[in-house]
């Protein structure tokens, strides 16, 4: 079923736009070019969600140079005044705690914040670790080469938790922690990511297990309602494991820098945060999603297959094609007009990545999947003073396991039916079964 498609029991129109049960189902870039021609800008309801309430809706804004100039002018579009993501935290005091992480602040705190951790993230930086990030890819697809079949959304999902532990000086043992984490607060719309629990204590190291004794109980509120897995209260294992890895007698890790560099408790733990889910979950849905658009386009994968060349360009593709991050959120600091609709202070206001990058006033035919298309002027990576700073480190990953994957498993192809991720943030996929031959 193709993605523009309605399904019984979901919203159409911008309705649809909010709703993570469209996005179970493919991104409905019908709906968005629609959109894009005859109300780039407009009011989107927050319709209740399971046990999560409405909200007061939002301004969603589809066409790229709308997308972009949000982006850039941070005086009118503040990433702090109600944070990043479409739902409002539950409490002014979450509120307050969330707005210290790097991603929800404003010039000039964010450059404050964004300095400090900017040195393990620089082009430099990255190139010292693409040597290891190849060989750990091509070990990731040598041990399952054999078999002939793989989950494809597992496969990939190594190799960014290796990643992020290896700049983060998490232990080896550790590392399904990471991906919990990521489970519980990215994919929390989804009933098979909510409160994720597949680290086994018993192999974890003793920080690990320390960390454990801190999570909550129960992921409910003494009143039955959900809490919210970005809140405080639902990450306190989380933050426990951020201080204990600043506090472990290695020299120079990371996390004892951030600390020793100036952060308030909150920036600190918030920035671990944001590097161990953020840095994660983007990679672990972007890699399947790249093979996923190549697989689509088997006379595109067969021209990468011959000619590696393409590499870099493809990535390009691959990001603009399959965006990890669909949304993302700023709330207006003053009245101000955009796209031709007045938007008040206060109001929310939500760009859309996924529209905006196959926008046809910058992408000749922008459905169509080209990993030699040039410019390729997409936003995946956002834009402005919160362009993200581990672009250098995604595309590192995304070419070291695309390259390893047409290398090593030949004849490529699906085994079943990808199963997406419910998220009206990330565009993910749960499981993607592939096979291939194991004659060579």
């Amino acid at each position: 079923m193709s993605a523009h498609q309605t399904h019984p029991g979901t919203p159409v129109g911008p309705a649809a736009v909010f709703d993570p049960a469209t996005y179970a189902h493919g991104v409905p870039y019908a709906l968005f070019r629609e959109l894009r021609d005859r109300a780039p800008v407009c009011r989107v309801p927050e319709t209740a969600v399971g046990p999560w309430p409405p909200g007061p809706g939002y301004w969603a804004v589809f066409r790229h140079a709308d997308v972009k100039h949000v982006l850039r002018d941070t005086e009118t579009f503040s990433s702090h005044l109600g944070a990043t993501q479409i739902r409002d935290p539950d409490t002014e005091d979450d509120l307050d705690f969330v707005r210290a992480m790097m991603l929800n602040q404003d010039p000039p705190a964010h450059v404050r914040l964004r300095r400090i951790v900017a040195a393990a993230f620089t082009p430099r930086a990255t190139r010292k670790l693409e040597t290891a990030i190849e060989a750990r890819a091509r070990a990731l697809v040598e041990d399952v080469a054999g078999r002939g079949e793989a989950d494809y959304v597992e496969l990939a999902a190594d190799l960014p938790t290796w990643t992020l532990a290896h700049i983060l000086g998490v232990p080896e043992e550790d590392r399904r922690l990471l991906q919990d984490w990521s489970d519980r607060i990215i994919g929390y719309q989804d009933a098979d990511h909510a409160g994720a629990d597949t680290a086994d204590a018993a192999t974890l190291s003793p920080l690990g297990r320390a960390a454990l004794a801190h999570r909550p109980a129960a992921l409910l509120k003494p009143d039955g309602t959900p809490l919210n897995p970005r809140s405080p209260e639902a990450l306190t294992d989380m933050f426990a494991y951020a201080h204990g890895l600043a506090d472990a007698p290695r020299t120079g890790s990371v996390m004892a820098r951030m600390r020793e560099g100036g952060l308030t408790g909150a920036e600190f733990e918030n920035m671990f945060f944001l590097l161990a889910v953020a840095g994660n979950e983007t990679l672990r849905n972007g890699i399947p999603g790249g093979l996923h658009s190549l697989l689509d386009h088997p006379e595109q994968y067969e021209a990468l297959r011959r000619r590696p060349e393409l590499t870099d360009s493809a990535v390009e593709e691959v990001l603009r094609h399959w965006p990890p991050v669909l949304d993302i959120r700023r709330t207006a600091t003053r009245d101000t007009e955009l796209g031709g609709q007045h938007v008040r202070r206060g109001e929310k206001v939500v760009v859309y990545h996924a529209s905006a990058n196959r926008d046809e006033r910058v992408f000749p035919d922008p459905d169509r999947f080209d990993i030699t298309r040039t410019p390729n002027d997409h936003v995946s990576f956002g834009f402005g003073p919160h362009f993200c700073l581990g672009a250098h480190l995604a595309r590192a990953q995304i070419r070291a396991m695309l390259r390893a994957t047409l290398d090593r498993l030949p004849g490529l192809e699906r085994a079943g039916e990808p199963v997406r991720l419910t998220s009206n943030f990330q565009n993910g996929l749960k499981h993607l079964p592939v096979r291939w031959r194991t004659d060579r």
